[in-house]
């Protein structure tokens, strides 16, 4: 296991947000390493975000994808957490220090030594083209750590979207620790959002869906939520639910009037971002904070045994995102789909085709 790995996938190769075919090498296979053949991968908002260097400049060719899922085709001689036709899936992060008390403690992301690797365009030495290359290809090579197993009970199609939508979701709301019929809100329901709906109609909540999209209402009542509000420019429609919900969280990946979402809060209440605008910058009017009496937070992913944890909980619950399986060549009209809101919900990409 010394020689690179040769894979194909689909990369940026600029700021355009077109990817194309591209052949690169992945590091050997080290001791502590899986190799995983991809069976399917999904799309998150936050790769076109990446790739168009919203966040900041980017390294090029640089291939996308977070939300991983195959079978396991090669391990490393000190690997035991994995053997060869083990089903694996792998998230946002791909490394991280290991020895600091968040990394021992299950917060990989949250690493003291800022050491966290997210899964791609973060700089590497070990991988032959100097940094880290995402899920949006035919195989992957990961520290057997970052990897979580995905039960048989569930499709790899239905699994991928967990491995970010689902932990992303499932962490703040778990942490809120909500009672059964409490009021949790949820704005903007895309990917990240209808998984945010589902698992809070899971564990009982009376949720409130705030979209921009009226054709989306139909699907979000079929999940279980109490009342579907379509906001429109104005946000008028805000202003009958002042003070309604218990807890709020926010998947919407621009930035928006926070202070008007903020108002549907009960005082004391809370209100969670886990989208990230352009930038990562967004708005906020204290005065309206303070007015309305709510705490807000922001919150990224999960560690990786709370992502093991999400997975096993929707597989076993059978709360399931919605998905469209696409080909590699679908990619970029996917991805402006994603832009227009018109993804129903989550597309996933079959890694066979490219």
């Amino acid at each position: 296991m010394s020689e690179t790995v040769k894979t194909k996938g689909y990369a940026a190769k600029d700021e355009s947000g077109k990817l194309s075919p591209w052949e690169f090498e992945r590091r050997p296979v080290g001791d502590d390493d899986i190799l995983i053949d991809i069976k399917f991968a999904s799309i998150c908002h936050s790769d076109i975000h990446q790739e168009k260097g919203h966040w900041g400049e980017q390294q090029y060719p640089q291939v996308p994808g977070h939300e991983i899922v195959g079978v396991v085709a090669a391990v490393g001689k000190k690997v035991t957490k994995f053997k060869v036709g083990d089903r694996a899936g792998v998230g946002c992060m791909v490394d991280s220090c290991m020895e600091c008390d968040h990394c021992k403690g299950g917060e990989e992301h949250y690493c003291e030594n800022g050491a966290t690797k997210m899964t791609y365009g973060m700089p590497s030495e070990a991988e032959p083209t100097g940094i880290t290359q995402g899920g949006y290809s035919d195989k992957l090579v990961v520290r057997d750590h970052f990897a979580v197993h995905i039960p048989d009970h569930i499709s790899f199609e239905q699994a991928a979207p967990l491995l970010c939508a689902g932990i992303t979701t499932y962490s703040p709301l778990m942490k809120e620790q909500f009672e059964i019929g409490d009021k949790v809100g949820v704005a903007g329901i895309g990917g990240l959002g209808h998984m945010a709906v589902k698992l809070a109609v899971s564990k009982g909540a009376e949720v409130y869906a705030f979209t921009t999209s009226e054709d989306k209402v139909e699907d979000i009542k079929s999940w279980g939520a109490k009342e579907v509000i379509v906001v429109d420019e104005e946000l008028k429609a805000l202003q009958d639910y002042a003070q309604t919900v218990d807890y709020m969280i926010s998947t919407i990946p621009y930035e928006f009037n926070l202070g008007a979402y903020v108002a549907c809060i009960k005082p004391g209440g809370t209100f969670t971002y886990v989208g990230m605008p352009k930038a990562s910058s967004i708005t906020v009017n204290n005065l309206a904070l303070a007015m309305a009496k709510v705490n807000y937070n922001a919150s990224l992913i999960g560690g990786i045994p709370e992502t093991q944890e999400v997975v096993h909980y929707c597989a076993d619950n059978g709360v399931l995102p919605q998905i469209e399986v696409i080909d590699a060549s679908q990619i970029n009209d996917a991805w402006e789909k994603v832009v227009n809101k018109d993804a129903r919900y989550r597309y996933v990409i079959d890694a066979a085709t490219f």
